[in-house]
């Protein structure tokens, strides 16, 4: 099958533009009284869906961005790229860093995540390459939170193409052709430069990285951390921020 034939006709359907959330409306609107420029801050994250500190900052960025005219973006890495190995979660190194840094993280943000058991982590550019399929139909974010759900609450392997293509299927994504995608490879190109990208745009800092507006931030942060940095871009710039990270 001709992938490229039938690309056009697997969207999940079209429906009319929907109303900015109400918190949105009322924002921009007391902004317009005040004379103040309107404008949307720009989001961008990276990270691998098997990085928890990943998934729990998505948690805390959801919060900071509520009721304010954000665009959020998460875009892929991937921590340990195909071949390098990946970890076994009865590992020393695995139990060390969940027992002592993502439980007790998790415990405070109150966001429950658990140690999945595939054994040895999933290599995730198979995932990604689907990631690429769901954001040409207008679901990148959606898919990235299905495969870190999937993961990290539900012990699903990210590595098997017929799990993802399950995983694909709950979003409403074509089954077949995301399948017919997969299996030749359709978005392997696209992926590698991703990652070309997100190594050079996050130069080695780990993730999550984010981008908000003209900042960037390493690693786990908190909601007022986040909430801070994106009203600073709203306004303007003010230098006296600092960050806060976990």
């Amino acid at each position: 099958m001709d992938l490229v034939s039938v690309i056009d006709t697997s969207a999940t359907g079209t429906s009319r533009p929907s109303k900015p959330p109400a918190a949105i409306r009322s924002y921009v609107g007391r902004e317009a009284k005040r004379g103040m420029p309107i404008m949307t801050v720009k989001i961008r994250v990276y990270s691998d869906f098997v990085c928890p500190y990943g998934y729990l900052a998505d948690f805390a960025l959801r919060k900071a961005t509520r009721g304010k005219p954000a665009e959020v973006e998460w875009m892929p890495f991937e921590i340990r790229p195909f071949p390098h190995k990946t970890l076994r979660p009865e590992g020393e190194q695995l139990q060390k860093l969940w027992q002592e840094s993502v439980y007790p993280l998790a415990k405070k943000l109150r966001v429950p995540i658990q140690l999945p058991a595939v054994s040895p982590q999933p290599h995730t550019h198979l995932a990604f390459e689907g990631f690429h399929f769901a954001r040409e139909h207008g679901l990148g974010n959606e898919y990235f939170r299905r495969m870190q759900q999937a993961f990290f609450m539900e012990n699903q392997d990210l590595g098997k193409a017929d799990g993802l293509v399950k995983l694909a299927a709950d979003l409403g994504l074509n089954p077949r052709v995301f399948k017919e995608a997969l299996r030749i490879r359709h978005y392997r190109h696209v992926h590698q430069q991703a990652l070309r990208n997100a190594y050079q745009e996050t130069q080695g800092k780990g993730v999550p990285f984010f981008i908000i507006g003209s900042r960037t931030l390493t690693g786990l942060q908190d909601r007022k951390t986040l909430e801070a940095v994106i009203n600073d871009e709203l306004r303007g710039h003010d230098d006296s921020f600092s960050a806060r990270m976990y």
